[in-house]
């Protein structure tokens, strides 16, 4: 039986995507910014420019995340298509939510339904993005009683 490691690197793959995870928020956070301040297709443009920044920097903290994960005694692959769709999932999700916060009337009421969008979107993208995940073996993990399962 294979042992799971969540930390295969160390602190490197958590640091490093949490680094990413913050260079894409403050990039797509400061095109939002540029973008209120705009009209017509500079909008849009800056708006397009912040999805694809905050969509990118959240996928990959998850992907470089999931690096760092390991399992001694099998080898960890990913199923290309399901993890680019999971990238292509996080920028048109969080791109509806930065749309519907760009062009919304009410702020309260876009930042809230926006603020849905890209999490619904983001859960959307980890979940593909673990469904990626492709290993030889079993998961068995335990009930509260201590009782292994297998899934």
């Amino acid at each position: 039986m294979g042992h799971l490691d969540h930390a295969t690197f160390g602190w490197l793959t958590p640091v490093l995507s949490y680094a990413m995870a913050c260079v894409g928020a403050a990039l797509g956070l400061q095109c939002t910014v540029r973008a209120l301040g705009t009209t017509g297709r500079s909008r849009r443009n800056w708006l397009i420019t912040a999805a694809s920044a905050i969509g990118t920097g959240i996928w990959t903290m998850h992907f470089v995340a999931m690096l760092g994960f390991g399992v001694s005694g099998t080898e960890i692959r990913y199923d290309v298509p399901l993890t680019l769709l999971s990238l292509f999932v996080a920028m048109v999700v969080v791109g509806a939510g930065v749309f519907v916060v760009g062009y919304g009337r009410e702020r309260g009421r876009a930042l809230a339904l926006g603020g849905l969008t890209t999490g619904l979107g983001v859960a959307s993208m980890h979940y593909l993005g673990m469904a990626a995940l492709r290993l030889h073996g079993d998961a068995v993990g335990t009930t509260d009683a201590g009782h292994a399962v297998r899934s």
